[in-house]
């Protein structure tokens, strides 16, 4: 619009009788008329510039806004995962250390049964023969001492008695039976059994002072109490 006001101006002096006609007030009407036009176009689109810039600072600040809320959301939820992921983790570690637990206290109960049954596989075996060491131990104590002398035949027969219990008591303590004859000793519950109680003045009390039935232990194990009286308290 300024262009056309000069335009208009220029008009007018290319015409002098025109131009001479118009004074300096008429001119600046003219050329003030076309500015103020010009001004009135150009300010709506300086008004709607300004609007529109508005507008989009408006729309970047809730861009802006929509993504960090976005990068938030995310990060909470990556958070919120890795914690599920470490919780899980750490029951399956704790699951699989009760396991290896587990499995660790099965195989030691499995070699100690193992051992068990190898060292007292022969208990039933071995209690049956307690009876015939009770019988060759009888038999050994019925044996007159005086008539050992003068019957050659009696006497190896004694001899033969006295190496038949010694082989079997050698054989007895190869495979971990072992008597028990607590003449004397303290009396024990765990391998001793009373019978009777009597009064013994040179003796200490509770020793053991008669031995009725020798005792045997397996691997340590009391297999058969000895049967015992003990001195009178």
């Amino acid at each position: 619009m300024l262009r056309s006001a000069i335009v208009a101006v220029r008009s007018a002096a290319l015409q002098p009788e025109h131009f001479r006609q118009l004074n300096y007030v008429q001119l600046s009407r003219l050329f003030g008329s076309q500015l103020r036009s010009c001004s009135a176009q150009s300010s709506p689109n300086t008004s709607s510039s300004k609007h529109d810039a508005s507008t989009e600072q408006k729309t970047a600040e809730t861009d802006t806004k929509t993504a960090e809320s976005t990068k938030e959301a995310k990060e909470s939820e990556h958070d919120r995962l890795l914690k599920e992921k470490e919780g899980l983790l750490k029951d399956l570690q704790d699951k699989y250390k009760r396991s290896l637990a587990d499995n660790e206290n099965i195989l030691t109960r499995s070699r100690k049964q193992i051992d068990e049954s190898r060292l007292f596989g022969i208990q039933t075996f071995s209690k049956d023969l307690l009876e015939v060491a009770d019988i060759l131990g009888k038999a050994t104590e019925t044996v007159p001492t005086e008539e050992i002398e003068k019957n050659i035949a009696l006497k190896n027969l004694y001899e033969g008695l006295l190496m038949t219990e010694a082989q079997l008591q050698k054989v007895f303590k190869k495979n971990g039976l072992e008597k028990i004859h607590p003449m004397d000793e303290k009396f024990d519950p765990y391998s001793h059994e009373a019978l009777f109680q009597i009064p013994f003045p040179d003796k200490e009390k509770g020793t053991v002072a008669v031995v009725e039935k020798v005792g045997y232990k397996l691997h340590g194990r009391t297999l058969r109490p000895a049967l015992v009286g003990v001195v009178k308290e």
